[in-house]
């Protein structure tokens, strides 16, 4: 255990105890911030600085009051030198006070003083050097340095004890010190510790939203595809018995049809069936679509949002991934009005226009006494995933009368514009 202690000791005072650490500015948005003028905010990130070399000099102008003359300005400099090096050499500025201790316990012949081999000033100086250098570095430090300085002035007492030396006063008061300088830097670490944790929490919760968007997105798209291949495959194998004595070349196509419809198949399941958990279930009903629309309208209504739903075009069938999609992004538009906007009215159009479809969501300002629920923005993120996924585009925003409102439009292959 004691040499486990020394090799500590070594390796935290000794070991390039003169490294170069400058200590930083103030971060951005710091408390102290606030204090100093907007426009001089930029140079306020000094201020620590600046006070420790405001309060340097004080101690300076104090000794050589105090003392006065060649031996002052000598006492002086020996205050100066270690506090100002703490502010870019920390533990070399606390083995600089130790030796500034000791010189000046053995030439000042302040023996007649309770704080020896300290004089009022240096007493003041090495405390706030102690601070310091806690404050920069790990609490084990500030323990060995408060030791080292108890056995300095154990050391020095007897040399004086017959003038009333007590130094108790420095290990008393550097404890108090060290103590409180290591419970408020221990603090300030647990709650940047829980800041970042809170950070990391919530980036680790928006990844997984849309991994679990994304995951919806896969599930439905095979599910679409899936049935779709599936139909091909089964009739490419049936159209050559539904033609009485059918040509060679074209039970061949067929057959070559079917084979690619199956190998597609099975590369579709592999590639996206690993999307499926082992507790899912694919849905037994049909995915809805926008024939559905009608009754979500409805069941929006009954939970008090008051819609206008308008179609315009020549309504026809589209491809089931676009049904799917338009009708997950209208139901999320919807959802996220009642949540964020309560009280207020909705409208939906949509319209089938020559080569795809358009999709325009939009509600007024929140009215009336509930107040809107705060989001992430999962809904809009996961709304964007599903119009990229069939090369889209979508615009979002906030309308001019206060509200919120959502465009899409999803092209569909195969139609020209």
């Amino acid at each position: 255990m004691a040499r486990g202690a020394l090799s500590g000791l070594r390796h935290d005072l000794i070991t390039d105890a003169f490294a170069f650490r400058p200590m930083a500015p103030l971060r951005e948005g710091h408390a102290l911030l606030a204090l100093v003028p907007r426009r001089l905010r930029g140079y306020g990130r000094w201020l620590p600085h600046a006070a420790l070399t405001a309060f340097t000099f004080f101690l300076m102008f104090v000794s050589l009051e105090s003392q006065g003359g060649p031996g002052g300005l000598v006492l002086a400099l020996l205050i100066a030198v270690p506090l100002l090096t703490t502010m870019f050499r920390p533990i070399g500025a606390w083995w600089l006070s130790v030796g500034a201790t000791v010189l000046t316990g053995v030439f000042t012949g302040e023996s007649w003083s309770s704080t020896y081999p300290w004089t009022d000033t240096s007493f003041v100086a090495h405390l706030t050097v102690l601070a310091v250098v806690a404050a920069r570095t790990r609490a084990r430090v500030a323990a060995e340095m408060w030791l080292l300085t108890a056995a300095l002035a154990l050391v020095f007492q007897p040399l004086s004890g017959m003038y009333g030396s007590d130094p108790f006063i420095m290990i008393f008061l550097s404890a108090v010190v060290l103590s409180v300088v290591s419970a408020v830097r221990g603090l300030r670490q647990s709650r940047q510790e829980v800041a970042a944790q809170v950070a990391v929490t919530e980036v680790e919760r928006t990844r997984r939203t849309l991994l679990e968007e994304r995951t919806t997105i896969a599930r439905e798209l095979h599910d679409v595809v899936a049935h779709h291949m599936s139909v091909i495959a089964i009739q490419a194998e049936a159209a050559p018995y539904r033609v009485e004595n059918p040509p060679e070349e074209l039970t061949r196509s067929f057959s070559i049809i079917r084979e690619n419809a199956v190998i597609a198949l099975t590369e579709l399941r592999r590639v996206l069936g690993v999307v499926r958990a082992e507790d899912y279930q694919a849905p037994d009903a049909p995915q809805p679509t926008l024939a559905d629309l009608d009754r979500l309208v409805a069941n929006v209504r009954e939970a008090g949002l008051d819609v206008e739903r308008t179609v315009t075009g020549a309504v026809r069938e589209l491809p089931q991934g676009v049904e799917l999609s338009a009708y997950r992004i209208i139901q999320e538009a919807l959802s996220n009005t009642l949540r964020h906007a309560p009280g207020a009215a909705a409208r939906v159009e949509v319209s089938y226009v020559l080569g795809g479809l358009g999709l325009r969501v939009v509600n007024g300002p929140p009215r009336g006494l509930v107040k809107p629920s705060p989001g992430a923005g999962h809904g809009i993120a996961g709304m964007r995933e599903r119009v990229a996924m069939l090369s889209g585009e979508m615009t979002d925003g906030p309308a001019e009368d206060g509200g919120y409102e959502v465009t899409v439009f999803i092209p569909v292959p195969g139609e020209r514009a």
